[in-house]
């Protein structure tokens, strides 16, 4: 039992806490207005938007009738819209979206990179402006994984290498966004790649990842100054169509479990923001899950915390379409989660952990352009996506950089076959974006199509790859690719021997879970067996 002067100085810090904490609380409020001209103020004859909801990054609530809003803030909050069907947000001179107010006084703690200027008082009124659009159920998005340009050299190979293609070839998409790892360590890059990512004339959404944080910070809560900085939360959601989209940092830093590194998680004020946000969101609406780290966590070490993916999937469980997007593993794969992961629904929840732009680090040699090849460790080109909504329906599409939109199929093969050598000679094929969902076949000339066998190897190409830089005499030039891992969509074949002497075509076609199909198709030789050399 707790003495008395020992209990009267708890209580007396318990009530001088309490005391500063309701000191440092204050109601923000102010309306969601359509901005007629376009000025960016609220005017008197421009009309506030009801039911419109805004949030603290906890509480989600919904404009009244005049388009007013309140909600509590500390000194450490960000406000913001999310932006209804039917009307598009402001973007600043670099195409980047302005659909928050930061509410930090006293500015960001002293870090290694600068944070938010201290923002001073609360404002009489946090307005938030928004222009009316035609919104059509059927558009386009473009998506990049993975940035991630440690140095302004990488920065210029991200440019020269994805964003040169596109220039002049983004008019159907709606906007852009990148899932994480937009620099490498180095938040002084971000105004680099926003030049870059401003050449695609679209505005562009960011998600926070691993190698976007500030590391000298002891919460997690404190490790996104800089991209707060410079792109306002981290979590955060928006509807476009049918589809609402929600935005979440998913990196706790430092590692809740013993303070070095991270892990993939949530924190309860983003687990309630979700599901707070989720109240007023149709239930037949597709919902689109932003985030870096992958949500799949095997074995015991929980990459992403089970808990958190458990309340995410509790809060999903009436939502029957819905899907996330995730990039960080500088590989592609799909992952389909059912009740046997704890998603208390008929249809699965899909995880299209997408390719990245940087493909494997920028390393390998360069191609002709003077960029990287950057093959990632599953045998996947470098690239990004298409993605494709229809209504609460979607598609993807992806894209390899330097390469025609028809590639989906790298397909390695042996050049020559010696005439009657059965069994040993194989062909494999690897389905970009495929998954274990999807089917292939293939056939040689006009021959009968024969099924290909999904595996789990390591992309022989890549290998070779390898290969050729330990072979070398010379270190050959840039840097020696990662080693190879399982790629999750690889499929096998033998190729028989018992062909005529000549050069053959091998054609593979791919069919996907989606209804598509897919080609592509190599080349080999067969040769007699006495015009074989014997060296």
């Amino acid at each position: 039992m707790l003495s008395s002067p020992t209990l009267r100085g708890l209580l007396s810090g318990t009530l001088l806490t309490l005391s500063v904490l309701a000191h440092a609380q204050h109601t923000a409020q102010g309306f969601v207005f359509e901005d007629r001209n376009q000025n960016g103020k609220k005017d008197r004859t421009e009309p506030g938007l009801a039911q419109v909801p805004v949030s603290n990054g906890r509480e989600v609530v919904l404009t009244d009738a005049k388009g007013q809003y309140q909600l509590p803030v500390g000194l450490d909050h960000i406000l913001f819209v999310i932006k209804p069907t039917g009307y598009k947000l402001p973007v600043n001179a670099q195409n980047l979206p302005q659909f928050f107010y930061r509410h930090k006084p006293n500015g960001s703690p002293q870090l290694k990179f600068p944070g938010v200027a201290p923002t001073g008082p609360l404002p009489k009124s946090v307005d938030f402006a928004l222009t009316k659009q035609d919104e059509p159920d059927q558009y386009q998005i473009l998506v990049f994984g993975d940035p991630q340009a440690y140095t302004t050299e990488q920065i210029a190979h991200f440019d020269r290498g994805v964003v040169s293609e596109l220039q002049g070839k983004t008019g159907n998409f709606r906007f852009g966004i990148s899932l994480g790892d937009l620099v490498g360590d180095n938040p002084a890059l971000f105004g680099d790649y926003n030049t870059v990512i401003r050449k695609l004339d679209l505005p562009w959404f960011q998600v926070m990842g691993n190698h976007d944080m500030n590391y000298d910070v002891k919460a997690d809560s404190l490790s996104d100054e800089s991209f707060e900085a410079m792109y306002g939360p981290n979590t955060y959601a928006f509807t476009q169509g049918k589809v609402h989209f929600i935005v979440l940092d998913d990196i706790l830093y430092p590692d809740p479990r013993d303070q070095n590194g991270y892990q993939g998680g949530l924190r309860p004020d983003q687990l309630a923001f979700v599901e707070n946000d989720l109240k007023h969101v149709p239930k037949d609406h597709l919902v689109v899950l932003c985030h870096h780290i992958p949500l799949f966590s095997e074995g015991a070490g929980e990459a992403f915390r089970k808990a958190d993916r458990q309340r995410l999937f509790n809060a999903l469980k009436d939502f029957p379409h819905t899907l996330s997007l995730s990039a960080h593993t500088h590989i592609q794969q799909h992952f389909f989660y059912g009740k046997e992961a704890g998603l208390d629904r008929v249809n699965p929840h899909h995880e299209y952990n997408v390719g990245t732009t940087s493909g494997d680090w920028y390393s390998g040699e360069n191609n002709a352009l003077g960029v990287p090849v950057s093959t990632m460790r599953d045998g996947t080109p470098k690239g990004y996506m298409f993605l494709t909504f229809n209504g609460n329906q979607y598609s993807f599409d992806y894209r390899i950089a330097g390469q025609p939109e028809t590639y989906k199929i790298g397909l390695y093969a042996p050049k020559a076959i010696a005439k009657g050598q059965v069994g040993r000679n194989d062909l494999y094929a690897n389905f970009f974006q495929g998954s274990k969902r999807d089917s292939l076949e293939y056939r040689i000339g006009q021959g009968a199509w024969k099924p290909m066998i999904r595996v789990e190897e390591a992309d022989p190409g890549l290998l070779g790859v390898r290969y050729r830089y330990d072979s070398a005499e010379q270190p050959l030039g840039g840097t020696k690719p990662s080693a190879p891992i399982l790629s999750t969509h690889l499929w096998k074949a033998k190729l028989g021997g018992n062909l005529p002497a000549g050069e053959h075509t091998v054609e593979v076609r791919a069919k996907d879970a989606y209804g598509r199909t897919f080609t592509g198709n190599t080349v080999f030789k067969v040769v007699e067996a006495s015009a074989v050399s014997e060296k």
